[in-house]
């Protein structure tokens, strides 16, 4: 076990959402000391829950629950939740004969028109590739192992300032003061932790004011469900008084008045086209889609992940899916360096891997709503969309980029599946490989042991574990290495490479005492 201070600890992370959680367990794999300090009192929050509540996990968000044993434990929670009735009302999409698979600006794209044929380095898994659930049941599920794990979570506690030295970080927060070897700013589109740090925050300011509320109407059948453009705007509704709507007014009224019903009416009518009443307003939010991102995520020994580091619309969804990747990426190597086993640069490489899947995010946001402005232009453009959408081919290249099977890090490796997040592959046995990295180790697969690679891979036995067994289906290779968070950093498709090998192991997993040199 690690020791350290009773006042100082490893990573201070300020934030209690989904990332913050996420990122606090990875780090306790390692053993490493963390504290947690959210600003809320309570967890609990009717905007965390559906229908204002509902997320879709992506295919690597699921991945990640599955390698880490979170999975079953996320779907089982939900399926409770729907079937106690709190599912609130019926998303606009959900009674159609087709089986959406999500959308694009609201145009939908279908499961039927998927071709997975052309994502030959993803195998069947449990984790599957896409999910909808609450931000409440995701956020409890991770709290609950946070804490189990030994995580330390202080609520009600909102960071004032920090102060960073060459081997600490003060954390005032509440009129107290936590000292910890690292701070991660895991605390939302306004980070205290970002704003404190002065990291630089750049990007393109809003077009539009969205509103999420929930109402009672005086003719609940006055509005047609489902999802409308209009002259003036966007809304969805979804009876009995769930409304989603954009209003392009650059983005003036989000934060900046109260939300009473007679604005939330005025509002809509101007949107809807319609005179419509409303009779009570039961919750109301609002947001934007403002699109920043920080021009770097590490400033000594600050960190950023999730939203702290990049803001942008809810737009498809995407926002929380990105935000646990950064959890997962990060998680890894930030223990390693904190433990003294990390190559030099290995914690530069989170920022260098992340930050262009942020930019790119951000840049599928903007583009969404460019779809969305209420021209004449935009809805010829968006009529093309549909058309693409709707094909084969496009609904595929629309899966891939939403549900995040596209993804590649630019590991320097030639080989398609580099860098990619690794097949589930099964074993003869018929255990899955999700269930070898719950440890948060790397792994070493040897497929075929023809040339064993076990006595190099030795000397990181405390890094990486080494499995030899053969699978029902190998993809043409001998030998895979993966990175703790499961992507692939090595593979082999003949006799390995016993040098090749060592090397990618120095780099991920730094020096070793009794194997670099018998490469």
């Amino acid at each position: 076990m690690r020791t350290h201070h009773s006042d100082i600890y490893d990573v201070v992370i300020a934030g209690a959402g989904p990332v913050g959680l996420f990122l606090a367990s990875e780090l306790r794999l390692s053993d490493i000391s963390v504290l947690v300090l959210e600003q809320a009192e309570s967890p609990h929050s009717t905007l965390k829950r559906l229908p204002f509540g509902m997320r879709g996990l992506s295919a690597l968000t699921l991945d990640s629950l599955h390698r880490r044993g979170l999975l079953d434990e996320v779907v089982a929670m939900q399926r409770e939740s729907d079937a106690a009735g709190k599912t609130a009302s019926t998303p606009h999409w959900m009674g159609q004969q087709r089986r959406a698979a999500g959308h694009f600006a609201g145009i939908q794209f279908y499961r039927d028109n998927i071709d997975t044929s052309k994502w030959p380095y993803r195998l069947p898994s449990p984790a599957g590739t896409s999910m909808a659930i609450a931000v409440e049941t995701l956020e409890t599920v991770l709290a609950k192992r946070a804490i189990a794990m030994g995580v330390k979570i202080r609520r009600g506690l909102s960071v004032d300032a920090i102060h960073a030295s060459d081997g600490e970080v003060s954390v005032h927060a509440g009129g107290q003061t936590f000292v910890g070897q690292w701070i991660v700013g895991c605390d939302g589109g306004r980070s205290a932790i970002r704003k404190a740090a002065a990291f630089e925050f750049v990007g393109t300011d809003p077009e539009f004011t969205g509103y999420s509320v929930e109402v009672e109407l005086a003719d609940p059948e006055a509005l047609r469900p489902g999802r409308h453009y209009t002259p003036t705007g966007m809304f969805t509704y979804a009876q009995p008084g769930t409304i989603a709507m954009v209003e392009f007014d650059g983005g003036v009224f989000h934060r900046i008045h109260p939300i009473t019903l007679e604005h939330v009416q005025a509002v809509l009518r101007r949107v809807s086209g319609t005179d419509i009443t409303l009779t009570k307003l039961q919750l109301a939010t609002t947001w934007t889609d403002r699109a920043f991102q920080t021009t770097t995520y590490r400033k000594g020994r600050v960190l950023l992940a999730g939203d702290a580091a990049h803001i942008h619309s809810p737009l498809g969804g995407q926002g929380l899916n990105l935000g646990l990747g950064d959890a997962m990426n990060l998680g890894w190597k930030l223990a390693s360096t904190i433990r003294g086993d990390a190559p030099s640069d290995l914690l530069d490489s989170y920022e260098r891997e992340r930050h262009p899947v942020g930019a790119d995010v951000l840049d599928w946001s903007r583009a969404q709503v460019a779809l969305m402005r209420p021209t004449q232009s935009t809805r010829a453009l968006a009529a093309v969309i549909r058309d693409l959408i709707e094909t084969r081919d496009g609904a595929t290249y629309f899966a891939e980029r939403v549900w995040g099977v596209s993804l590649r890090y630019d590991l320097g490796c030639d080989h398609p599946l580099a860098g990619r997040s690794a097949p589930d592959f099964e074993l003869i046995d018929g255990t899955k490989i999700g269930s070898q990295l719950r440890d948060g180790k790397g792994l070493l697969l040897q497929f075929d042991s023809s040339a064993s690679l076990q006595a190099l891979a030795s000397g990181w036995r405390e890094q990486v574990t080494y499995v030899a067994s053969d699978a029902k289906e190998r993809l043409g290779l001998s030998a895979v290495l993966l990175r703790p968070d499961g992507f692939v950093a090595w593979v082999s498709e003949a006799t390995p490479c016993a040098k090749e090998f060592a090397v990618a192991l120095t780099r991920w997993f730094g020096g070793s005492r009794d194997a670099v040199g018998s490469a």
